[in-house]
């Protein structure tokens, strides 16, 4: 997710000024890992990240500045580097994956991931220079389309691709937070929640897919990640289900009536691999506001100590790949709640399960309503970048698709 502070506004001429004396004294490079992983680890700590008025989650890579684009084949991180000095005020993280259409299509698309730029050199074209540079980088490995995703509040970073790189809105999301603790983990006995192995997982996402607007073409390799903890399907005991560990017909996965419920979904283990810290504005005279903003999004949700909360990291398990067919999806839904709250209190400092549903996709309506749970707007974004691509494909991306598929690495 892309998350950019707003600031204070220069007059025109004089940041125009500002930018032009920047970009001659900035270099943007690939991100070296052996020599600036403790520059980028300082950058990104000293980054607030949010609106100065908002609480925001965001993640800590644990160490490693790479660890959320490892996953993709294609992928590059690049820094801007003062040439005087050699010190680093921002870095861009972009990937490449290919993704499929409701319609049919199949595109490859570059992601923006983790934008971050030093608090003094904000608003001197230092983002836009890195935005640029990842984006030419996408255009030479056959990109298509760039995409990004933001929280719909942060109106600095809605701007700087909407106005000045001339992003369009995708899609809009919620992203559902709900602490472990906070349900009892009775799952009814009318409902069983059965594993299944990879294989089998993998041919139903295969067929399920195709009902999205947009979904990854890896899923496979998403499935076999070590922190893809594994794949349950939650039924009713009275209409059963049939799974088959060998399938030779797709169309027979699942053998019994079309109108019996069941839901399918995944589980995704950040707790080893990064955290989520909760951190607040710099600026003092925003502390009240913001504790305030937390109080009413965030802490209520987590049902943590607020001062231990602003400073403390906390694992995560995210819920992706939750599919629905039937009528009676609620109960499933809130199974699936209760089951995923039962896996994360077994792993030690997991304190909340997290959820992305497309405000079009069928299951958001069926999210379980608790005091406990937290809600944030998502806004994703796009931008043609080849001049060869497909223009039915256009009329697809410039429209608002609202159920996709929301990939854990991505978040």
């Amino acid at each position: 997710m892309i998350s950019i502070p707003s600031s204070s506004l220069a007059p025109f001429s004089q940041r125009e000024e500002m930018v032009d004396r920047t970009r001659s004294k900035i270099l943007i490079r690939e991100y070296n890992e052996d020599k600036d992983v403790k520059m980028v680890r300082k950058l990104e700590r000293n980054s607030e990240i949010g609106t100065k008025k908002v609480v925001s989650i965001f993640t800590n890579m644990m160490g490693d500045p790479l660890s959320r684009i490892r996953f993709f084949p294609l992928h590059v991180m690049l820094v801007a580097e003062l040439l005087e000095s050699k010190e680093l005020v921002g870095v861009i993280r972009g990937v490449i994956k290919n993704v499929g259409t409701l319609s049919g299509s199949l595109l490859k698309m570059g992601y923006i991931l983790g934008l971050r730029v030093s608090p003094t050199y904000r608003r001197k074209g230092v983002a836009l220079r890195l935005i640029a540079a990842v984006e030419e980088w996408m255009v030479r490995n056959g990109a298509e389309y760039a995409f990004l995703a933001t929280e719909k509040d942060n109106d600095a970073s809605k701007n700087l691709f909407t106005i000045k790189c001339n992003y369009v809105n995708l899609s809009s999301l919620v992203i559902f937070v709900q602490p472990i603790s906070s349900l009892t983990k009775h799952i009814s006995r009318d409902i069983k929640i059965e594993k299944v192995d990879i294989d089998l997982a993998i041919s139903l996402y295969r067929r399920t897919l195709r009902t999205k607007d947009l979904y990854p073409l890896d899923m496979d390799v998403i499935l076999k990640e070590k922190l893809s903890v594994g794949t349950w399907v939650s039924y009713y005991k009275r209409e059963g289900l049939n799974l088959r560990s060998k399938v030779n017909n797709e169309e027979d996965l699942i053998s019994n009536e079309t109108s019996n419920s069941w839901v399918i979904f995944s589980i995704w283990n950040t707790c080893e691999a990064y955290k989520l810290p909760v951190r607040r504005s710099q600026q003092v005279r925003f502390l009240l506001t913001t504790l305030n903003h937390a109080r009413e999004r965030l802490f209520p949700c987590l049902k943590m100590s607020m001062s231990n909360s602003l400073c403390r990291s906390f694992g995560f398990l995210f819920l992706y790949g939750i599919y629905g067919q039937g009528e009676n999806l609620g109960e499933l839904m809130e199974s699936m709640w209760r089951f995923t709250s039962r896996v994360g209190e077994g792993m030690g400092n997991c304190k909340v399960f997290i959820t992305e549903l497309g405000f079009g996709d069928p299951l958001a309506n069926h999210v379980p309503q608790t005091d406990s749970i937290s809600c944030i707007d998502d806004l994703w974004y796009t931008k043609r970048l080849s001049s060869h691509a497909d223009e039915n494909i256009d009329e697809i991306l410039v429209r608002q698709v609202g159920n996709v598929f929301v990939d854990p690495r991505d978040f």
